[in-house]
């Protein structure tokens, strides 16, 4: 490998100009995080006519930044508050909140920063080394191995609830109904819209999540104070001890590794690489019980996966010209407008963009821990406010934060709507998380699932003749057998 672009990358990311749109980015970024709603592929598209008076290098720089910020950004409303504003932070609200209702905000926001940063860079480092080799394999990827991989992650569902499996799977099916609404991709007709012209486009995720996790806790946590159940939250301006490191440094590890090849995979991306790595850290695990009760690895492993998802997607966007997700398809318009053309030929006919968007990610990582350090003690305080004030300025965030999206006030009523089935999720022992988690996957597997039956004419037997979905096809197989045959050994033990 030359060494001398990647030299010269550092060179161009460290001219006053880039190191100012850098930490722009960086700082746009983590707000967009923080608010509810907006997302960062959102705010790019608002952002892309301030670009096209700005060097193409320092334009990509800036909205790279804003990309990878908002992964971080979103961990303190899913700590806090329980929102998700990105459906890659979902996995997080499971123990992000409750170590927050046991007064370690702080410890969870920390660790969710060290993951992050460890993540990040991990991912730079290999995608520095080995681009063009992994875009090649994500080149292998066609519909057949993406509706193996959706299938495999609709499964893993089951195993990150902690509200029974039979529960877990019947919000799953709810999830998986909610993302049929709208009009069919293949034949225009239009499904589940009861003539509302609002839902032909089909449902978004951020009305969803912002109900069942934001609108429906408040309403749960109303009725406990009411009947005088609900605990005071402890809150402690906390880092993570020398402990709490020592017991996530292996899921940080796992979760670099699993975000990063994910990440890689058109499809995939940061969701399902956080839902990935927080269901491989629950199987591992030797108390699988202590998941969603506060475990800091549920916060470590899925905060350091879709950070390393996040950078390594930059992969079949530079190398192959493919977006691998809705704000890689927004900056791959920003290239455009900016006369670059993304593909295989990138690297060699413009090594200063290539390798000072790459190297940049090194700093805008570092920025954003220096950030966040001095920010945590910030943030916690946020837990300090009485209920009674909290929750309505919740609520107002939340519902802001939808309307922001389409300027819809449809959205708004899908809110509160959500927020009512959220609630009575939360009372008879029904977890929102598989729910939202099916709806974000089941658009990817309903298209890739009847590509490939057109692919293979209707043949169901071409996803096991193909290597790599029928190797997944496998791998799912024993995910979803290893329970009974654990009760088989278990019943002939006795």
């Amino acid at each position: 490998m030359d060494l001398a672009p990647v030299i010269e990358g550092f060179g161009v990311v460290l001219e006053p100009t880039n190191l100012l749109y850098c930490l722009i980015g960086v700082v746009i970024g983590m707000l967009v995080g923080v608010l509810p709603g907006l997302g960062p592929a959102a705010t790019i598209a608002i952002l892309l006519p301030l670009t096209f008076n700005v060097e193409p290098v320092t334009a990509i720089i800036m909205l790279a930044g804003i990309f990878y910020g908002a992964q971080y950004g979103g961990t303190i409303t899913s700590v806090l508050l329980r929102l998700p504003g990105e459906a890659s932070s979902v996995v997080t609200v499971f123990d992000g909140y409750a170590l927050a209702r046991q007064g370690r905000a702080g410890t969870a926001l920390g660790i969710a920063a060290i993951g992050s940063f460890v993540g990040g860079t991990a991912s730079i480092v290999v995608l520095s080394v080995l681009a063009p080799l992994i875009a090649g394999f994500a080149l292998d990827f066609g519909p057949p191995e993406y509706a193996a991989l959706a299938l495999l992650g609709i499964l893993l569902v089951a195993t990150v609830s902690n509200g029974g499996r039979v529960k877990a799977i019947v919000a799953a099916c709810v999830g998986l109904l909610l993302a049929t609404v709208g009009r069919d991709a293949f034949t225009g007709s239009e499904r589940f819209t009861f003539d509302l012209l609002p839902l032909s486009d089909g449902l978004d995720f951020v009305p969803i999540a912002m109900g069942v996790f934001g609108l429906g806790e408040i309403l749960h946590n109303l009725e406990q104070r009411q009947q005088g159940t609900m605990t005071a939250t402890r809150v402690a301006n906390a880092w993570p001890s020398r402990g709490d490191l020592r017991q996530s440094a292996g899921a940080i590890g796992r979760g670099s590794v699993l975000g990063f090849v994910l990440g890689v995979l058109p499809g995939g991306g940061a969701t399902l690489a956080s839902l990935a790595a927080y269901a491989v850290e629950k199987r591992r695990s030797k108390t699988p019980e202590r998941f969603g009760q506060g475990a800091v690895e549920g916060v470590a492993a899925p905060e350091t996966a879709n950070n390393a998802a996040a950078t390594s997607s930059f992969i079949p966007l530079l190398t192959l010209g493919i977006p691998a997700n809705a704000t890689m398809a927004m900056i791959f318009g920003a290239l455009l407008i900016q006369g670059v053309t993304p593909g295989p030929q990138l690297v060699d006919e413009d090594p200063e963009l290539f390798w000072g968007v790459v190297n940049s990610m090194y700093l805008g990582n570092v920025l954003l821990l220096i950030m966040s350090i001095p920010l945590v003690g910030l943030f916690v305080k946020i837990l300090r406010v009485r209920p009674a004030v909290l929750a309505p300025i919740t609520v107002l965030i939340t519902l802001v934060g939808v309307y922001t999206v389409r300027n819809s006030v449809f959205d708004i009523a899908l809110v509160i709507a959500f927020g009512v089935l959220g609630y009575l999720m939360k009372k008879f022992g029904f977890e929102p998380g598989p729910l939202v988690l099916a709806f974000v996957l089941g658009s990817l597997l309903e298209t890739s699932l009847r590509r490939s039956l057109l692919l293979f004419e209707g043949d169901p037997t071409g996803f096991v003749t193909r290597p790599i979905s029928g190797t997944l096809l496998v791998f799912l197989a024993v995910v979803a057998l290893f329970p009974l045959a654990q009760r088989l050994v278990r019943a002939r033990s006795r």
